[in-house]
């Protein structure tokens, strides 16, 4: 049985995207690897802040059909960098009840583990109930509440990403894990969500329409002051540059996109979020398309963050309350213009989709899941197929209604996914970072399979564990 310190995998936990049948072994196999990472491993592999992959890794390629051997080989390429856990002040935890006390531990990854036994006796507390812990120190509205929930969208994603790998797969241990990640991320997030959320309450209220989401992509890339804010030296080019030099008209810009805390609104802006995230982050290759098709590491997030949406959104999570789901869903949309402007506002190339020659024309979703359990990965290719069926199934139904002017359409998907495979099977360079520069650029191969004299692969990606090339 699943519980606050243990992971129970069943062929029913398979979450909302997953192969026909998942065999007994591969749930044990994982449930026993994925315990071992929760009682074994840090959350970051080094002291820069780079995340452990193992639970999104497993869960997904588990969820893929990935046999016990596969399962295993990717938690043994991946467990050799992790830090072990460091260990618990009772002192620590015992504080942490107190507002005050508890905030003061934020922000620093030293009181991971502190956190995690924190936010497991708060469910064991409540014999069980996960969702009501959710509810009071996640959702609620508290100030502690509040302010855990915008470092959820922290660290690209990572925490909303964990959190959602624990509702998806009913797993408390793997919620216990992202609410002590999300506490010990930095809170840089605040000020863009803050001020986005006051100007789309003031929206909702009057009444009015939400823009498409698409068209909002692109009027922050012909917004002059918006797409220059963004440098190539920024350190952190959101918090850094964004929110730095055009806070007030990028807050502007998102608070236009609405979803009101109804089921067919929800259902109608989760698919459009999941269309648009995969549009730009296949689209947006070098102008020039003379290089390797690759995904910006920043923009595959996006996509990869996404299908939790789907999860949220499922009969079984009703406890999340519709204002909830309207307000996670918003923040994404919002967090995910600001991210498309951060990489440098790139061009969007419809033809790079819907020309791409893939490498094995005949294989369909189940043989491109096929190739990514087998591939040397830490997680991120594998969340990325995965988000990208579900992406096909969620808006296939909108495609001749509502979702019309979408830009992501029928053997769009497909091809999409065929675009991720190739690019990172045999890859000395998986991922491109910060696709809007040209410097982003230059150690990728033409698309001849040369590569230009004297450039060299960048050595965080030959590994993998792959570091971001900013603050997080």
């Amino acid at each position: 049985m699943a519980t606050a310190a243990t992971v129970a995998l069943t062929p029913s936990t398979h979450g909302v995207l997953h192969v026909p049948e998942i065999s007994q072994d591969s749930c044990t196999r994982a449930s026993q690897l994925l315990q071992k990472n929760h009682d074994d491993y840090h959350m970051y592999f080094n002291t820069s802040g780079f995340h452990n992959h193992i639970a999104h890794h497993l869960l997904t390629i588990f969820a893929l059909g990935a046999t016990p051997s596969q399962i295993q080989s990717a938690f043994d390429t991946n467990a050799p960098t992790q830090r072990p856990q460091f260990p618990v002040t009772k002192e620590n935890v015992q504080s942490m009840k107190d507002s005050t006390q508890f905030s003061k531990f934020l922000g620093n990854e030293k009181y991971f583990h502190d956190y995690e036994i924190f936010f497991r006796k708060e469910i064991e507390a409540a014999n069980g109930d996960w969702q009501s812990v959710l509810h009071t120190q996640l959702f609620g509205p508290s100030p502690q509440a509040r302010d855990l929930l915008t470092r959820m969208y922290a660290g690209f994603y990572h925490p909303i990403i964990h959190l959602g790998f624990g509702i998806e797969f009913s797993q408390p241990a793997i919620i216990v894990e992202a609410l002590a990640q999300a506490a010990t991320h930095d809170n840089w997030p605040t000020k863009f969500i803050t001020a986005t959320d006051d100007l789309a309450s003031k929206r909702l209220a009057n009444n009015e329409k939400s823009r498409p989401l698409f068209d909002l992509i692109n009027e922050a890339r012909a917004t002059d002051k918006i797409r220059e804010a963004p440098h190539w030296e920024d350190g952190n080019k959101v918090r850094d540059g964004i929110l730095v030099r055009a806070p007030t008209e990028t807050a502007e810009l998102c608070s236009q996109w609405l979803v009101k805390p109804e089921h067919d609104d929800l259902r109608l802006k989760t698919a459009e979020m999941i269309n648009v995230a995969a549009y730009f982050a296949g689209a947006t290759q070098h102008a020039s398309r003379k290089k390797a098709i690759k995904f910006d590491f920043f923009y595959m997030h996006c996509v990869n963050a996404s299908i939790f949406y789907s999860a949220f959104m499922r009969p079984e999570n009703d406890w999340l309350g519709n204002e909830t789901r309207a307000k996670l869903l918003m923040w994404k949309g919002w967090n995910d213009i600001a991210l498309y402007v951060s990489r440098g506002s790139p061009l969007l190339i419809k033809e790079e989709i819907t020309e791409y020659k893939p490498k094995n024309p005949g294989d369909n979703w189940p043989e491109l899941f096929k190739r990514v359990d087998d591939l040397m990965d830490d997680g991120h290719a594998s969340k990325l197929l995965r988000a990208l069926a579900n992406g096909e199934q969620t808006c296939k139904e909108f495609e001749d209604g509502d979702g019309k002017d979408w830009p992501v359409k029928g053997d769009m998907w497909l091809k999409l996914g065929h675009m991720a495979i190739d690019s990172v099977e045999g890859a000395g360079t998986r991922w491109a970072r910060n696709v809007g520069w040209d410097q982003a650029w230059e150690g990728i191969p033409e698309r001849d399979g040369t590569r230009k004299e004297g450039l060299k692969v960048d050595a965080h990606d030959t590994g993998i564990q792959q570091g971001y090339h900013e603050t997080v």
